[in-house]
């Protein structure tokens, strides 16, 4: 899927002061990340770790106060996030701007990771691979991404979103490069109280990122009746999270 990279910086980057507020569920994708690393990675002490799509950083900071690691390298596309992120900086932890899918990352590192990043990725096999280059002989991928059924109620009334693969094709797609440690999916519906409360959430967090569309006042009208006729009731509406959560080891060469 192509995808245009500038305008997913740009949402990013204007949702900076309202993301964390918002993203809720992303948080609590995160802090279930930490405790399946801390659960299946081995307990000796972690060198080299990369963070990829790091955001404002709330992934971060778990990454940097729960694991310790030697040496943290966050990554984002969006130049404005380095300034999110100074506490860690003023720290020792490194910061590499750019799109993560074309970037070196040091090599010998021990663990690259992730929270909600991959599906804005254009090409993950290629970048599953290109992995394995900067991986340690032990290193580990872990990340979250979001599955099929996620915002399936956006692309029910509106016909637009993105293309979220299935964690069966993830798990296809790694298999020839890293043995599978853990994998997991959930669902995690958010309620709202209107149809425009669930618009006012996707912008603060950032995620409209692929779409250029200008909404008419009649499109919004239109939105907000079709919207509970996918889910909701007289009294809330729903929006779907459908998180992944994958642990492999790259295989031995």
């Amino acid at each position: 899927m192509n995808m245009d990279k500038n305008l997913i910086a740009e949402r990013f980057s204007k949702a900076i002061g309202t993301y964390t507020r918002e993203a809720n569920i992303q948080q609590q994708i995160a802090e279930k990340m930490i405790h399946l690393l801390q659960q299946y990675l081995p307990p000796t002490p972690l060198g080299k770790v990369v963070e990829f799509g790091c955001g404002t950083g709330n992934y971060s900071r778990l990454l940097y106060h729960t694991l310790q690691p030697k040496q943290l390298l966050l990554n984002d596309i969006c130049h404005d996030m380095q300034t999110c992120c100074e506490d860690l900086l003023n720290r020792g932890v490194g910061f590499l701007a750019g799109d993560a899918e074309t970037l070196a990352f040091p090599e010998d590192t021990e663990l690259i990771t992730s929270c909600s990043t991959l599906q804005w990725f254009e090409n993950p096999e290629h970048f599953f691979h290109r992995c394995t280059d900067y991986l340690s002989r032990n290193g580990y991928f872990a990340f979250t991404t979001f599955g099929q059924k996620n915002m399936e109620e956006i692309r029910s009334t509106t016909g637009h979103g993105l293309t979220y693969r299935s964690l069966r094709d993830l798990k296809a797609s790694l298999a020839p490069m890293y043995d599978i440690i853990y994998a997991e999916e959930e669902v995690l519906p958010r309620t709202f109280t209107t149809p425009l409360q669930v618009l006012y959430h996707l912008k603060e967090t950032g995620v409209t990122g692929t779409g250029k569309h200008h909404w008419t006042r009649r499109e919004l009208n239109r939105f907000c009746e079709d919207y509970p006729r996918q889910s909701g009731n007289n009294h809330s509406v729903t929006l779907t999270y459908h998180p992944i959560y994958i642990i492999a080891k790259k295989k031995k060469q």
